[in-house]
């Protein structure tokens, strides 16, 4: 079997493994729904593709997914290079998430971690900040969920130690929770 095709298989296999958290990915979009239809935001943060996948995800929010429907208020805390620039050199790398939670998160919003090992410290801290604000916390992790899996609201832990595998699964979760969002009622305005 050669790379492409043991890349297809163990997709598949992990696809299949991950189905038995379809009730997370559910209760996921439960509570972003309700945030947002109660006015709240998402923030959404992570490091390399995660980050990647948060500014994804934001955009699905912002822009539309499929349907034609409000804005809906999400943002990636990733894409500020002048706060991200600034808090590393002024602070540390650790606190770039929480810094921008403490000044953005409010009671009731969701802040949404992505984190392929569960152990990325400006995550965790960034859940930290969010929980005593009195945000909901979800996160998206992989292999055994690492050290945030305990921390969050809800965590789905994509069961692979593939990185690439838990980000195919990330973004999949991702699009089906923009989806169920997006197919709710939310007007023209």
């Amino acid at each position: 079997m050669d790379s492409i095709e043991k890349g297809f298989a163990d997709h598949a296999r992990v696809l299949e493994e991950t189905k038995a958290l379809i009730p997370v990915v559910r209760e996921m979009a439960d509570v972003m729904s309700q945030a947002l239809h109660q006015g709240h935001k998402i923030l959404i943060c992570g490091n390399g593709g995660s980050a990647a996948d948060a500014q994804h995800i934001a955009a699905e929010f912002i822009g539309r997914f499929h349907n034609e429907r409000i804005s809906l208020p999400a943002v990636a805390l990733t894409v500020d290079t002048s706060i991200l620039t600034s808090v590393a050199n002024d602070y540390s790398y650790d606190v770039v998430f929480s810094r921008q939670v403490e000044g953005l998160g409010q009671e009731g919003d969701v802040l949404w971690g992505i984190t392929t090992s569960g152990n990325s410290g400006n995550v965790i801290k960034a859940v930290e900040a969010a929980k005593k604000k009195g945000l909901k916390t979800i996160v998206s992790s992989g292999k055994d969920g690492g050290a945030i899996r305990g921390m969050a609201d809800i965590s789905l832990v994509i069961p692979s130690d593939v990185t690439a595998r838990i980000q195919e699964m990330h973004m999949l979760c991702a699009h089906l929770i923009c989806e169920i969002i997006d197919e709710e009622s939310w007007g023209n305005e």
